[in-house]
């Protein structure tokens, strides 16, 4: 489910028969549930808006669910390897590290 730019994962918890669901990529935890498919997005709604409420109350800038910076520690023959690789493709390291993370989360 994705709601103004927050995804949420979704799973059926069957021991209470409901929809339980999580918003991803957020430090603040948001969870909603509900009974029915209906319920259950109306319920991620309203979880949506009051975070957004309650931060605006409290004078913070909501937590977004990515800043769009990446940094990654990988071992020097990883970074040399992928390096040979966006050149070899004719891209920068950040180009093409950007298609290949694009790929591999859409899959």
């Amino acid at each position: 489910m994705t709601l103004k730019g927050h995804v949420a994962r979704i799973d059926f918890d069957d021991r209470d028969n409901i929809f339980v669901g999580r918003v991803l990529g957020l430090r603040t935890m948001i969870s909603f549930h509900g009974e029915t498919v209906k319920e259950l997005c109306s319920e991620f709604k309203n979880a949506i808006e009051g975070f957004l409420k309650d931060c605006k109350e409290q004078g913070i800038t909501p937590e977004k669910p990515a800043s769009g910076k990446l940094m990654l520690r990988v071992p020097p023959e990883v970074h040399g390897a992928a390096l040979v690789a966006a050149q070899a493709a004719g891209k920068s390291l950040n180009q093409w590290a950007t298609e290949v993370l694009h790929e591999a989360s859409h899959a």
